[in-house]
């Protein structure tokens, strides 16, 4: 591909991929240093596994195709294709089976990494994205299933939520199992579109579902999706049984019993919640906000979804005959962090530099010893890093909301006292170098 003479490189970003500032950043910080709190208390150990796997081993890659391009980002490195990881469940599951011997059992790990997903991107929904994950591998007991709906419980309510502001919904996938024996449906490629149209029912609605369920459904945009191409008699028993309140399977009567020996009741049956992952084989749970939020549309929304999880408990055997039932949640951060900036004020100190005005570049050393004394004294500090007169060094400390700026040209240096002004008040006090910490210490 030639670039044409005169052009230049786009300054725009793809779609799906968002710049992130730092107030963002810093209360994303803050919940991060909450989760690694609560994960220390429950007895998680901390792993990563890198950006890229094989893209056989995240279970997003087509044998039938050239290139392995649904909902990955792939290349090939010399045979084999490789992608940047979907999600962080498998690239788990393949550490467990390289590791079997050596990792105990059942084996509790937590992970905060990035995860990518080629899909279409659409208002909240990104193709990047930083997600946190929990797991127990290698037991089968609802215990576990049941302390990691505790767990995120108490993650929220440690970053300012109340139980008013969020649920746990709870459900099997043996009920759609079993629904799909009732309808008499065997096909795995038509069981995976059902569950795929179900998963959607909080976001689109019944009616625009059954159209997944039956032909199909073109959305606003004009796209096609293929339905799942089931008898509207078959719609119609699916309907009904997921709007029954009966948790009637075995391991659902179990985990509630589990959960009320907790005392924890923040959350609710709902056999509508399917979660897309095809690799479920049990309880599957799904973390809602239950709050209004402002869209980037200026339209006020309840927020829904931050994440969720549920067991799975042949993930690991697709790398061979291993005994590694399993059960995980995952959270994504950036919605969590996107939701929390709405719902409250979050008081993050955001430290920004004194600004050492230069007066004459021939002072240079002057300037860098009161740097020195400000930055030993752990107050953030800098020497304006720029070129121009005192005008465009003001413009800058207010632009960058600096608390204070010191004027120290040659005068103040044959006097020793630096003039410090306060940016917010605009008052100047002429104060001795060894009172300046303090005096700075009183504005920041």
């Amino acid at each position: 591909m030639t670039k044409e003479k005169n052009s230049k490189p786009s300054k725009e970003l793809p779609l799906g991929f968002v710049d992130r500032q730092e107030k963002e950043l810093l209360v994303r910080d803050f919940i991060i240093s909450n989760i690694k709190e609560v994960m220390i208390k429950y007895g998680f150990q901390y792993l990563e596994t890198p950006s890229f796997e094989y893209s056989d081993s995240i279970g997003k890659f087509l044998p039938d195709k050239d290139r392995p391009d649904e909902g990955v980002f792939s290349f090939k490195d010399e045979t084999k294709w490789l992608s940047l990881r979907y999600d962080l469940t498998a690239p788990l599951a393949r550490y467990v089976a390289k590791n079997y011997l050596e990792i105990p059992k059942p084996f509790k790990r937590y992970q905060l990494g990035t995860v990518w997903r080629n899909e279409k991107p659409g208002p909240g929904r990104f193709r990047e994205f930083l997600q946190f994950d929990a797991d127990f591998v290698g037991t089968k007991s609802l215990q576990a299933d049941a302390e990691l709906c505790v767990m995120i419980s108490e993650i929220l309510e440690k970053c300012g939520l109340s139980k008013s502001d969020y649920i746990i919904k709870i459900s099997s996938r043996k009920i759609t199992e079993s629904l799909f024996k009732k309808i008499d449906v065997k096909d795995n490629d038509q069981k995976l579109t059902a569950l795929r149209a179900l998963d959607k029912i909080d976001r689109l609605g019944w009616d625009e579902v059954k159209k997944l369920l039956g032909e199909g459904r073109k959305d606003k945009s004009g796209d096609f999706t293929k339905g799942a191409n089931l008898k509207a008699n078959d719609i119609k028993t699916i309907e009904e049984t997921l709007k029954k309140k009966l948790p009637e399977t075995e391991d659902l009567i179990e985990i509630l019993k589990i959960l009320k020996d907790y005392n924890f009741n923040n959350f609710e049956f709902d056999p509508s919640i399917i979660r897309g992952l095809e690799y479920y084989t049990g309880i599957i749970f799904e973390v809602n906000l239950k709050f209004d939020v402002t869209n980037n549309k200026g339209q006020v929304i309840q927020f829904g979804s931050i994440g969720g999880g549920g067991r799975y408990d042949n993930l690991v055997n697709n790398f061979g005959n291993y005994d590694a039932p399993a059960t995980g949640i995952s959270i994504g951060l950036d919605r969590l962090v996107y939701a929390l900036m709405q719902k409250k004020e979050f008081k993050i100190k955001q430290s920004k530099p004194v600004v050492i005005c230069v007066f004459d570049k021939n002072l240079m050393k002057e300037y860098i010893n009161l740097q020195a004394i400000l930055r030993n004294a752990d107050i953030s500090s800098e020497i304006y890093p720029g070129e121009g007169k005192l005008k465009k060094q003001m413009e800058y400390a207010n632009k960058i909301k600096s608390p204070a700026v010191i004027l120290y040209g040659e005068n103040e240096i044959k006097s020793g006292k630096p003039t410090l002004r306060n940016l917010s008040s605009g008052k100047e006090l002429s104060v001795e170098i060894k009172e300046l910490v303090n005096e700075i210490k009183k504005i920041i």
